[in-house]
């Protein structure tokens, strides 16, 4: 006892301490990339862990608890680039802190409430480019001390409590700082002071974001002559007057791009007055994007014509009724319409575009016209658009188009084979729904295509000359399509340039020996989720240049031997993973070649058999050769003992009864039968054998002894031997109760047959057959010996009526008198009291 008192006494301390053990101590950071990438994200950390290697280049130390960074605090990780330190609860940045730090080129103190930041905080960072210090409690720029970052590219200050739009002086040292976001600040006033050192130090490639202050007045003049390389304004203001009004106040402003609007959830004004993208026209804009604008008060007619001489513009989520008001002489050479409203299909006519990206649109079905005469880039994909006779130039107004995406969209009906459209390179169908594919070579005049795609396009393949005319082809993409008897025919004979094939998802159960013939110049071949059963190596033997091939889940089972060597000797990536392998001695050369080619099988290790059952679902890697390594005359000398047990087996096995009765015929054979008569029934007729047969026979007179088994049989003893010795040998004669539960009970249909070589192996000839119910014949054919003996013999046929049950018994009555030792008292019975005898119930 007093020894365990002191063990108690010494732990109880031990954990004390234990739990106030510093959690670092215990939970060790994620080593990413080995001496160089750590992640200590969220461990509760008080202090930076002692085991992180000096090479360290990326250190996440975001989540934890550091609270207060003194000097050299990071001084152990010199060759540190990227630091973060985000939502780590630090108040305090002593001078100094990042001291050491020469190489750090990005600095992440996102969501800590900073109370005191030293004026040499940042001291040492030489060669920081990217700086984030959002939601850190910042009140003004001038308290920012960032002055000596020459090197800075990038400044997120967003979401604090910036009031004043004022750039203090020292940005003038900052002449690469490109991306400067204020954006969620309460600035709610920019006057022409702010931005003083913009005229002295022009900074042509920044990039400014106000989005989501609250702004309500900007100076006029404030940005004039100022070139910025962007500006963003989203979600600012509170009025459309208010818009209009700092819209105003940007005359003079030449930038690159201007982007205007609101966010989808952060939505301030209902409604906007059209008269804002008036005061568009005093600013010198590359390009324009606005965002988010639900409703524009008046007509479209002139709304654009401040942009004119824009080179971009960008429609995204708008309401616009239509567009047809645009002018020729617009210079607009990119535009983009993404999810926005429109009442029918803008017909354009813009002499300048180049490229239009109309995607993601709504309320619109059906394709209208247009004339883009220098248009080469058209994308329409996800728009619910029905096309009748496509494609040729008269339908997009050129015959400059090179890239064309009509994916994603409603039924596309080919009616023409792309005339005056012969210098496309790039054309995706995926998703729509192609019609007439098969009626014609639609792409006959594509002489110069590079990209074809038409997944999922609802095809079955049936035309041979479907890609007749791509002989420049280098990319198709035909996956999720189907082919005429799921046979993969030769289609492919002029793409002799193509690279990249994916047949994935085809339902392909067998390929042409010739389908590949022509693809010398083929490097990627995905052949997955089809229905193959072999890797038959001869189809892919003319790919000669085939680096990638993907044969996944499909339902193969192996390869030949002699095939394996046709394999392209290019190829460096093989996945077979996903199939049905049987992993069989039958086999043993192609599970050895999967254990010889691991580098070249990607997820060798996955590759799992389904065959034979006693290895299903194990890795194919797992399968020994050993097992395989018998000799052929061991083999031989085995199968042969096999077959000859097997043989003597089964005929002891199904020879058993028959020489069990012969034995015990002679066994029995001279002596007197304890029995009338064995019963064979079905458990299902046992309250009609209990009720009817019994009673009867037993009760009658005279009395006759049944052999029944659920009676009679010795306990103990197997069914079978009871069923000879006490059914058979025992009784004279045979009672054998047919109906329909009787010819479809194995076991009766047994003791049946035992009766036959009974009847034969004995003198007696006594099997009585009682037909309990009408019997259909094509189930009485099933047992063709029964059948055969119930049409050639006479037999007792149960009728539940008085004068029915009255010749029944008396006719069984005298089939088992017959034979029977008589007694005189017995006859004297039977011939005294016959009406007893024949009709008792």
């Amino acid at each position: 006892m007093m020894a365990r008192a002191r063990l108690a006494a010494a732990l109880i301390p031990a954990t004390a301490i234990l739990s106030c053990l510093r959690t670092e101590s215990w939970d060790p950071c994620v080593q990413v990339v080995p001496n160089i990438s750590y992640q200590c994200m969220e461990l509760n950390l008080y202090k930076i862990p002692d085991n992180i290697p000096i090479s360290t280049k990326m250190l996440d130390l975001s989540l934890n608890y550091l609270r207060h960074l003194g000097s050299h605090n990071f001084s152990s990780f010199p060759e540190l680039q990227v630091l973060d330190l985000s939502r780590c609860e630090i108040k305090i940045i002593e001078d100094d802190t990042f001291q050491g730090l020469d190489h750090l080129s990005t600095l992440i103190l996102t969501g800590n409430p900073i109370q005191s930041l030293a004026w040499g905080a940042f001291s040492g960072l030489s060669s920081l480019q990217k700086l984030a210090a959002v939601e850190t409690n910042l009140v003004s720029l001038n308290d920012f001390p960032i002055g000596h970052l020459k090197n800075l590219k990038e400044l997120n200050v967003a979401h604090n409590f910036i009031h004043s739009f004022k750039l203090p002086e020292y940005f003038s040292n900052l002449p690469n700082l490109e991306h400067l976001d204020l954006s969620n600040n309460k600035i709610q006033n920019i006057y022409y002071e702010d931005v003083k050192v913009l005229h002295q130090m022009p900074l042509l490639s920044l990039s400014l974001d106000l989005s989501l202050n609250p702004l309500d007045f900007i100076e006029p003049g404030t940005f004039k002559e100022i070139k910025l390389n962007g500006l963003t304004l989203r979600s600012n203001f509170n009025s459309s007057h208010v818009m209009t009004t700092c819209i105003q106040g940007l005359a003079g402003l030449k930038t690159n791009r201007l982007v205007l609007g609101e966010f989808k959830n952060e939505r301030k004004l209902q409604r906007f007055d059209r008269s804002f993208l008036e005061g568009l026209c005093n600013l010198t804009i590359e390009q324009f994007r606005i965002a988010y604008l639900d409703k524009f008060s008046g007509d479209d007619t002139d709304l654009f014509n401040c942009l004119a001489n824009v080179s971009v513009i960008s429609l995204l989520s708008i309401s616009l009724g239509s567009l047809q008001a645009l002018l020729k002489d617009f210079r607009w050479q990119h535009l983009e319409i993404i999810n926005c409203d429109f009442d029918k299909f803008p017909a354009l006519k813009l002499s300048s575009l180049k490229k239009f990206v109309f995607t993601d649109n709504k309320d619109i079905s059906t394709f209208t016209e247009f004339q883009l005469p220098s248009l080469q880039y058209l994308d329409l994909k996800r728009n619910h658009l029905s096309f009748k006779g496509c494609c040729s130039h008269t339908d997009f107004g050129t015959t400059n188009l090179k890239h064309l995406d009509l994916s994603f969209n409603d039924v596309i009906t080919l009616g023409s084979n792309f005339m005056g459209l012969e210098q496309l390179e790039h054309l995706d169908f995926q998703h729509s729904t192609l019609k007439q594919i098969n009626a014609f070579s639609a792409f006959l005049s594509l002489r110069n295509l590079r990209y074809l795609d038409i997944s999922y396009t609802n095809i079955r393949i049936v035309f041979h000359g479907i890609f007749t005319g791509l002989v420049s082809l280098q990319t198709l993409k035909m996956a999720g399509n189907s082919f005429q008897n799921n046979l993969l025919p030769d289609i492919f004979t002029e793409l002799t340039n193509l690279t990249v094939l994916d047949l994935s998802k085809c339902q392909l159960e067998q390929v042409a020996q010739t389908a590949f013939h022509s693809l010398s110049s083929l490097q990627v071949l995905n052949m997955s989720h089809n229905k193959l059963l072999s890797l038959d190596t001869f189809l892919y033997e003319p790919l000669h240049s085939l680096r990638i091939l993907d044969c996944s889940f499909n339902r193969i089972m192996a390869s030949k031997e002699q095939e394996l060597q046709n394999l392209p000797r290019s190829l460096t990536w093989l996945n077979l993973t996903q199939n049905a392998f049987a992993c069989v001695c039958e086999h043993q050369s192609f599970l050895q070649w999967v254990k010889d080619q691991r580098q070249l099988l990607v997820g060798a290790e996955q590759m799992m058999c389904a065959e034979p059952l006693d290895m299903e679902d194990m890795p194919v890697l797992s399968f020994r050769n050993a097992t395989c390594q018998l000799s052929k005359t061991i083999i031989s000398v085995s199968v042969v003992t096999v077959l000859l047990v097997s043989v003597v087996g089964v005929l002891v096995y199904k020879f058993y009864f028959h020489l069990m009765l012969l034995a015990g015929c002679k066994k029995y054979g001279r002596g007197e039968s304890t029995y009338d008569a064995f019963v064979i029934y079905s458990s299902q007729d046992e309250d009609w054998v209990r009720n009817e047969l019994v009673k009867n026979l037993e009760e009658g007179v005279p009395p006759f002894q049944l052999c029944l088994h659920y009676r009679d049989f010795i306990p103990g003893v197997a069914i079978a031997a009871n069923i000879i010795q006490e059914g058979f040998h025992k009784s004279r004669k045979v009672i054998v109760v047919v109906s329909q539960h009787f010819i479809q009970s194995r076991w009766c249909i047994f003791e049946y047959e035992i009766a036959q070589t009974w009847q034969f192996l004995s003198s007696r000839a006594g099997i009585i057959f009682i037909v309990l119910q009408k019997l259909e014949k094509s189930l009485l054919r099933q047992q063709v010996e029964l059948y055969r003996l119930l049409s050639r013999n006479t037999y007792l046929e149960w009728e539940d009526s008085v004068l029915g049950r009255h010749v029944f018994w008396r006719r069984l009555r005298k089939a088992l008198l017959a034979g029977k030792p008589q007694s005189p008292e017995g006859t004297a019975d039977a011939e005294t009291n016959p009406q007893e005898a024949t009709t008792s119930t």
